[in-house]
């Protein structure tokens, strides 16, 4: 069955984090040196890889061009559940509510990277992730496993178009099923903070009770913010919440603006819904899951493949992408999803000819910007890893 909240709830809040030293460095200071750096004639005297590992030496946040933060705290939200809460340098931008950050990490040697979306308010002291543990996740897995308080991340700025409008509607509803309960909770937050005075149904879906998300801080939020009615849909009790069941929750679903996040089948079974019903409100959602990769049309010949930067090369085999047929000639290019969502992978192919397999086009433009692990060479292609 379902859960409403009953307001007066009284639970503990985590304990107010210290503010921890951070070595700032300004970033509008730092564009021109790294230009400087970057000139080909200073490159060839030290390269800015050189000054970034000198600066990492002198402090583990100090850089010129990467956003670096601390491990602060460590929340064990569910047995398989964790959030990571951070303290990151000047660098840090700022992030607006529903974006998510590529947080990369060096397992057995290797550089990693994965999309994770922030849990934290806009423009709070600290930012955070929380990750859910998946089976065989190799980030996952190593932040659950090894990252500690006081370890430094390597993260990117903020990203992702999932985000709430400066106007507010009337009526909302946060829809979220599982982990992707993540950027809808920093919408929540945002809303509270704003003062959103509204009227907001925050509905989520996990499979029991042990598996609820963030469920002192959602509890809590609720219990002190009278414009949110907070429901619950436990799956063991209630089953699978079909779009006739989340009418049922929400019976004026059609009226409410809603943002939506989860697994794929369950948010396409709504969006379905949506569609079938002529619901005129609108419907946001996040995935993190890619486009389809489609047949390749090559002839599957043989084409040679080298490196800008280095003296790497290799020569492909079959019809497989770039990051595959790099990683099997040795190489290790930085990458994330693998399903052409994060850009981790994404480089310049200075020439050469290649086919995106998710869209199928074939294009021979130089000097543009591909994703290793959508994209496969079609001739000769030259990198810039």
């Amino acid at each position: 069955m379902s859960h409403t909240f009953p307001p007066g709830a009284q639970l503990q809040t985590p304990v107010a984090l210290r503010h921890a030293g951070v070595v700032r460095l300004a970033h509008g200071v730092n564009a021109p040196l790294v230009a400087a750096l970057r000139h080909p004639w200073v490159e060839s005297i030290v390269r800015l890889s050189a000054v970034e590992d000198a600066l990492t030496a002198l402090h583990p946040l100090l850089s010129l061009t990467q956003v670096r933060a601390r491990v602060v705290r460590i929340i064990d939200e569910t047995a398989s559940t964790k959030t990571f809460v951070l303290q990151p340098n000047a660098l840090w931008l700022g992030a607006r509510a529903g974006q998510f950050v590529r947080v990369q990490v060096e397992v057995a040697g290797r550089r990693v990277e994965r999309a994770y979306s922030l849990s934290s308010r806009p423009g709070s002291r600290h930012l955070a992730i929380t990750v859910k543990r998946q089976d065989q996740g190799l980030v996952s897995g190593h932040l659950h496993d090894v990252v500690q308080v006081g370890d430094v991340l390597t993260i990117s700025q903020a990203v992702g178009e999932f985000t709430l409008p400066a106007e507010l509607p009337g009526k909302m509803l946060l829809l979220s099923a599982g982990s992707g309960v993540t950027p809808v909770m920093a919408m929540l937050r945002d809303l509270q903070a704003r003062r959103y005075q509204g009227d907001v149904v925050f509905l989520h879906v996990c499979h029991a009770p042990d598996d609820l998300i963030f469920a002192q801080q959602l509890a809590t939020i609720a219990a002190r913010y009278a414009e949110l009615s907070l429901v619950v849909h436990y799956s063991a009790t209630a089953g699978r919440l079909t779009p006739e069941a989340l009418m049922l929750e929400v019976p004026d679903l059609a009226r409410r603006s809603t943002w939506m996040c989860g697994p794929a089948g369950f948010m396409e079974a709504i969006a379905a819904y949506w569609h079938a019903q002529g619901l005129r409100a609108p419907l946001f959602s996040e995935r993190f899951a890619g486009a389809p990769i489609l047949p390749s049309t090559a002839p599957g010949t043989s084409v040679q493949v080298s490196c800008v930067d280095s003296a790497a090369v290799f020569t492909t085999r079959g019809v497989e992408p770039l990051l595959v047929q790099a990683e099997r000639a040795g190489l290790a290019p930085k990458h994330g999803c693998r399903i052409g969502i994060c850009r981790s992978c994404q480089c310049v192919k200075t020439s050469g000819t290649v086919e995106n397999l998710q869209t199928g086009e074939v294009s021979s433009t130089p000097n543009e910007l591909i994703r290793l692990c959508v994209s496969m060479a079609r001739s000769d292609v030259v990198l810039a890893l």
